[in-house]
């Protein structure tokens, strides 16, 4: 619900992504606020005019009291970045720069980004402040995003966030899902840990940080709590489904090799994000209980 009396006006990039849906089922149960969705079709992030029009177009023509603007939108393809860098470079990197630049002195900013920033070596959970190494173009473009974000004077927000599933569109737990029904058994690596976030939670995050009338931090890490491997996970989902565990087997990175090195550790540590006093996070196997039973979308 917003404030008595108060009435903000959102702008969500990526809006048909499994995060930007999440994000406007959230923004749909709060009264008197109003939300414009955009994605590709109507902003191209690899235009600069057409991001910067689309912002301007709707900072004149917002009548609230607060203006949020939260950018869902990324180049996500990890491994085609390796050889698509630049296009990554201008979506990841230039255009939530673009993006900051024109909603400062407006409203503000929340701006996804990823444990892929991280160099993946650590063996604790990695603080807002670790330094920055990325290993893959992905990392290297989202690093720049950051970067053009914190350079500009504005109420702006990065939110890092790390194996994100969702009840609709492709991602790990879909395909688990999927796998179990037409295989016996499923390989999948156990040298790779990180922590599970449900997109419902993350989004419910993200609006109570962008709602928040306060000052918030300018660098924040949401994922739900705990850590897994992949194995762990798959382990799960089959659980989840009533099926025997056993069938996942463990496996090594090595096994699978992908254009892009994947982190073998994606751990953030959200204490900056519990101090803030947002959305309080939730364990990773309660999230994706709850997210298994609810099924998919359309």
């Amino acid at each position: 619900m917003s404030a008595a009396g108060s009435r903000t006006a959102w702008l969500v990039t990526g809006a048909r992504g499994q995060l930007g849906r999440d994000l406007l089922d959230h923004l749909s149960r709060r009264d008197g606020d109003v939300v414009t969705a955009v994605g590709r079709a109507e902003v191209d992030l690899t235009d600069e005019a057409s991001v910067r029009g689309a912002v301007r177009g709707w900072v004149a023509s917002a009548a609230a009291d607060r203006l949020v603007l939260v950018n869902a939108a990324a180049y996500t393809a990890v491994d085609a970045a390796e050889t698509d860098e630049g296009t990554a470079l201008i979506v990841n990197g230039h255009a939530p720069g673009w993006l900051a630049e024109e909603v400062a002195g407006h409203g503000r900013l929340v701006h996804v980004s990823t444990d892929y920033v991280f160099d993946g070596t650590a063996t604790e959970p990695y603080p807002v402040d670790a330094p920055v190494a990325p290993r893959s173009a992905y990392g290297r473009t989202k690093a720049a995003g950051e970067a053009a974000v914190a350079a500009v004077d504005a109420d702006a927000s990065v939110v890092r966030t790390a194996w994100v599933h969702s009840r609709h569109g492709g991602n790990f737990v879909a395909t688990m899902t999927s796998l179990e029904g037409q295989r016996e058994t499923v390989s999948v690596v156990d040298d790779q840990v990180g922590s599970p976030t449900w997109s419902w939670d993350l989004a419910g995050g993200l609006v109570a940080l962008g709602a928040a009338t306060r000052a918030v931090p300018p660098l924040l890490h949401y994922t739900d709590e705990g850590q897994v491997s992949w194995h762990g996970l798959a382990q799960a989902v089959f659980e989840e489904l009533g099926a025997d565990p056993a069938r996942v087997l463990p496996t090594t990175s090595a096994d699978f090799v992908r254009p892009a090195p994947r982190p073998a550790w994606s751990v953030l540590d959200g204490s900056t994000w519990d101090a803030a006093g947002l959305l309080a996070r939730r364990g990773w196997r309660t999230a994706l209980a709850e997210a298994m039973q609810a099924g998919p979308r359309g």
